[in-house]
């Protein structure tokens, strides 16, 4: 646990003003919570907080205090805040972001906290997001999977066959198809785009469809990465696809989603690799006319399986009253609120009862295929790996852009990722 110093003065203040702490009640009786959200977009905002405002309405003894965050600069706040002691009570972050705060203390162990109901709703699988050691240190609520969104004008007109998430393509036959429409579509225009200015999560959670791992913990509990031919379909296929068969652009590789959509809907490419929750931002800035529909990504040996790193709500360490802030998490969560959520995202719940909801089963804006892949995400395979950020800044995101545009070959790569990566990852499992 990281060690807040209380200075003599300090101290000394705390015992002259009359201070306490603990769990002991405020002077008027009512207990004031800080929620920090993450939420951005306005249905989402609208959502949380007019869930905030249903609680404040109906627990007048317990307030929360809604704080907007970003998630740009989640990560520095957040280790600000715990460090200088003015953490929020409830915070709202992802799963791939919470390992150092949990090892470090800052976080609540939520098992002796949270009701039944909710362990019970979210499958255990989405709890192995949010638990390091013994503990678990957030619930994980929202997910996110990765489709193909595609131009169905384009793809329909070709002939191809569609994928479905009961047959969905390969990852071979989803490079000849890209090969065929490439063909089909003429000069200056491309079957796929990859924008890849984040690789790594990308080319990790995707791989998981193939069998790829990259991630092996031995028997004594360290992890080291090997990367196996399981590991080198998806960014095979991928480098492939932009320097051998050019029927994804070079110039995409260091775009952000967003970044693609000009070209997408122009029709400079026919299909574009996006989070699920970017149908809003497609559905809102699509020109009039334009058709788009949503694919499953292509799966090898693991099926439609991806990782996947979900949004989460953990209770500060240092919060006084953590029992509280988990009675509203359980008001905030239950299955008819996570729908809200979920829908306010373009995301997909974690909980069964609230993904079985029908709304999250039909065919418009392709909320029926999220569902179907839901059922298939794991947690991403470096979630709880300590050095996993520095491996990733240092050593993963350069050697894939480099592989991705062809200034490396596969041996480099692999050479990268394990030689150079095992040197990262043993500095922070020194006993």
């Amino acid at each position: 646990m990281r060690r807040r110093i209380l200075t003599l003065t300090a101290a000394l203040a705390l015992l002259l003003t009359g201070c306490t702490a603990g769990n002991e009640a405020p002077e008027d009786g009512v207990v004031r919570l800080r929620f920090q959200s993450l939420a951005w977009q306005k249905e989402s905002v609208d959502a949380n907080r007019q869930l905030v405002k249903e609680w404040n309405a109906t627990h007048p003894d317990v307030q929360i205090d809604y704080v907007q965050g970003s998630w740009d600069s989640v990560h520095d706040q957040l280790l600000t805040s715990f460090e200088g002691g003015e953490a929020p009570d409830i915070i709202h972050d992802a799963s791939d972001d919470l390992a150092d705060f949990a090892y470090g203390g800052d976080l609540a162990d939520l098992r002796p906290l949270l009701p039944e109901r909710l362990r019970a709703d979210i499958p255990a699988r989405s709890w192995e997001t949010t638990t390091f050691g013994e503990g678990i240190y957030g619930v994980p609520f929202l997910q996110e999977p990765r489709v193909f969104i595609a131009n169905r004008k384009i793809l329909e007109s070709s002939g191809v066959r569609l994928p479905t998430p009961e047959k969905p393509w390969t990852w071979t036959e989803f490079r000849h198809i890209t090969q065929d429409l490439t063909r089909t579509m003429g000069p200056g225009r491309y079957a796929v785009a990859w924008p890849l200015k984040e690789p790594v999560s990308v080319s990790l959670n995707l791989g998981l469809s193939a069998g790829g791992q990259l991630f092996h913990r031995e028997a004594d509990g360290r992890v080291t990465v090997r990367f196996t031919e399981a590991d080198a379909v998806v960014p095979g296929t991928i480098h492939d696809q932009v320097v051998t068969d050019r029927t994804a652009p070079r110039t995409t590789l260091g775009s952000g989603g967003s970044d693609t959509l000009p070209g997408f809907f122009a029709g400079k490419y026919a299909m574009v690799p996006l989070g699920f929750a970017y149908r809003q931002q497609i559905a809102q800035q699509a020109p009039k006319g334009f058709e788009w529909m949503v694919l499953p990504a292509p799966a090898g040996d693991g099926g439609l399986t991806q990782g996947v790193s979900p949004q989460t709500l953990s209770i500060a360490e240092d919060s006084p009253y953590k029992k509280e802030a988990a009675a509203f998490l359980d008001f905030f969560l239950r299955p008819e609120n996570m729908v809200r959520l979920a829908r306010g995202d373009w995301m997909l719940p974690t909980g069964t009862t609230a993904l079985a909801d029908p709304s999250l089963h039909t065919a418009r804006d392709g909320w029926a295929t999220g569902a179907a892949v839901a059922e298939r995400l794991r947690p991403a395979p470096a979630q709880s790996v300590r050095g996993y950020p520095e491996w990733k800044d240092k050593v993963a995101t350069p050697a894939f852009q480099e592989y991705y545009s062809g200034a490396i070959d596969a041996a480099e790569l692999r050479s990268r990722l394990v030689t150079d990566g095992n040197r990262v990852l043993a500095r922070y499992q020194r006993k």
